[in-house]
């Protein structure tokens, strides 16, 4: 009983933190090998070629993140390839507005999976780039960020 009671202490401090390796990262290139293990002896799975897609890397080994898309699709890529999260995708379509408030000035449609480049963010709003518009979109539904 008391070596149950010790681990459950220890639990309590130390949890194990599953999800701890999860985390965003962006495409650091226009043509990204994914692979199906972490390693260049392992075939290529497919290529993305959308730099700053954003993806989530869900496990590591060495040097190589195993990470997944925002359509589930899931692979080992070489970590140069990668660099922190700069970009999200909107998982419905959204509203462009010049201020971060729906009062705002609305300044374009975004469609959903649109990579769009982060600048600043707060808890509901993020500033964002996308070709020849700048504006604020709301981070809800959206692929990229915690």
């Amino acid at each position: 009983m008391k070596k149950l009671f010790l681990l459950f202490l220890f639990w309590i401090f130390f949890p194990f933190d599953v999800v701890a390796n999860e985390i965003f990262l962006s495409l650091k290139k226009n043509k990204v090998n994914v692979r199906y293990g972490p390693g260049f002896e392992y075939p290529i799975k497919y290529i993305y070629k959308k730099i700053n897609l954003p993806i989530k890397q869900i496990d590591k080994k060495e040097n190589f993140r195993r990470i997944i898309d925002h359509k589930n699709n899931s692979g080992w890529i070489h970590v140069s390839q990668l660099k922190k999260v700069n970009s999200i995708i909107p998982k419905t379509d959204k509203i462009l507005f010049d201020k971060p408030t729906n009062f705002s000035k609305p300044l374009a449609k975004i469609e959903k999976g649109r990579v769009l480049l982060v600048k600043t963010c707060n808890e509901k709003w993020c500033k964002v780039i996308t070709q020849n518009f700048k504006g604020w979109v709301k981070v809800e539904n959206s692929w990229g960020l915690k």
